[in-house]
């Protein structure tokens, strides 16, 4: 079982927290929402406190998206939740937005931040954007692990490189926790397994190169979009109609950057509280 915070009650919401990131990631939200719902942060597997040693020994496709979408849904069982508001950005977005599309009855509802879709998948492939994405290639390395790994100043070093490039307001830093959950030997090399596992952007766009597109996902869905956002840009969201049949509103945010529920919380909890 993973990890988690549980606070409040009512309709149950699950909030998927993204890669450099922890469950931390919502410690803004959370205060915002816990009188309206019955919230739910997990830390996704091989992640902060549901990472334990020799994980980065396992497969790689124990920690892809279909195995977190798995254990999100034991989560849910294991709570009693037939179905919930689904939140997330980054892997949390790719992880809600699977099970929304292979298991929609298991979903009330999606807020996505820079929702990962077929069309932003592509978008990943131009020329003039293609560099943003040079992590997920350096991360299928041995080399990656060798710099980092167990190393509390790299560790530092690389994950400040994203937080500073990829967030707008100030709140999108990187704090001690964070360092010190990625930083135990082993924790850094288990959270590149993501990509590993081929459930990345990247790796998304290339398989689906030549392929007709998966279904559009039908449930109840709100997109808030951080236009300052250097890895999603706003033209990345051009799309979003086809990939999501049920779309409720798609909010673009002037000043926030990738880290949208945390620069964003209290537009994110707006969004939530409409699906409750």
């Amino acid at each position: 079982m993973i990890s988690y915070a549980h606070e409040g009650g009512g309709v149950p919401v699950v909030c998927l927290h993204g890669w450099p990131g922890a469950a931390s990631d919502y410690r803004a939200l959370l205060p915002l929402l816990e009188r309206d719902a019955q919230v739910v942060v997990p830390e996704l597997v091989g992640f902060g406190a549901s990472f334990a040693a020799g994980d980065e020994a396992r497969p790689a496709s124990d920690f892809g998206r279909d195995a977190q979408g798995a254990a999100v849904l034991e989560l849910m069982d294991h709570l009693g939740f037939d179905d919930a508001v689904l939140v997330g950005y980054d892997v949390g977005s790719t992880t809600a937005s699977h099970l929304a599309r292979t298991r929609p009855e298991r979903v009330r509802a999606l807020v996505l931040g820079n929702a990962v879709h077929p069309g932003s998948a592509s978008a990943a492939l131009d020329d003039d954007h293609r560099a943003e994405f040079w992590y997920q290639d350096f991360h299928q390395l041995d080399l990656a692990s060798r710099l980092v790994d167990g190393s509390a100043s790299a560790v530092r070093a690389y994950l400040e490189h994203f937080w500073s490039h990829w967030g707008h307001r100030g709140i999108a830093s990187v704090t001690d926790e964070l360092v010190e959950a990625y930083a135990r030997p082993g924790a850094f090399t288990t959270s590149l397994n993501w990509y590993r596992s081929g459930s990345a952007t990247l790796a998304i766009a290339l398989a689906a190169r030549g392929q007709d597109p998966p279904p559009p996902i039908t449930v109840p869905t709100t997109v808030l979009w951080g236009d300052r956002d250097p890895l999603f840009p706003p033209c990345l969201a051009d799309g979003l109609e086809q990939a999501f049949t049920d779309l409720r509103g798609v909010h673009h945010l002037e000043d926030v950057g990738h880290f949208v529920p945390l620069e964003a919380a209290n537009e994110v909890a707006a969004a939530v509280r409409a699906f409750l």
